[in-house]
């Protein structure tokens, strides 16, 4: 593997360290574009960094106490990361209009990041966040 890629696979790997698990808004500035642009985002939302920030301190963070992110698999090709992991947590608070189940949540994920000069730049992503909601929803 090139040396571009070995780095910004290490980029990746800190970003769902720092970012994801520990909350910490400090590494964004150092790992995001300001012109990064998410792919993934739900329609008329925020698709930049405010965005994908959002979702994990806003949505995941309060929801699931223990928040940590496994990764399982990275393939990297020039400035292009693909990443299989998993988010768990246990459900302590409000996911999405769900009362708090006490339940482990386990969100499987798959996702690419381009980066340019060893920062964010665009993100594509899916994940299993509609069917974990739909599991703890039914009970």
């Amino acid at each position: 593997m090139d040396s571009l890629a070995q780095l910004n696979k290490q980029v990746v790997q800190r970003f769902n360290q720092e970012v994801i698990t520990e909350g910490r808004l400090d590494t964004v500035a150092d790992l995001m574009d300001p012109d990064f642009i998410n792919h993934s985002a739900p329609a008329g939302t925020d698709t930049g960094p405010g965005g994908m920030l959002h979702t994990f301190n806003s949505i995941l963070r309060p929801a699931l106490s223990g928040m940590q992110v496994h990764i399982q698999q990275q393939v990297a090709e020039g400035d292009v990361v693909t990443t299989r992991k998993t988010i768990t947590g246990t459900h302590t608070g409000p996911l999405l209009g769900i009362a708090a189940t006490g339940q482990a949540v386990t969100i499987d994920v798959m996702d690419m990041v381009r980066l340019r000069n060893g920062k964010y730049y665009e993100h594509w992503g899916v994940n299993t966040l509609a069917a974990v909601v739909a599991r703890l929803r039914a009970g």
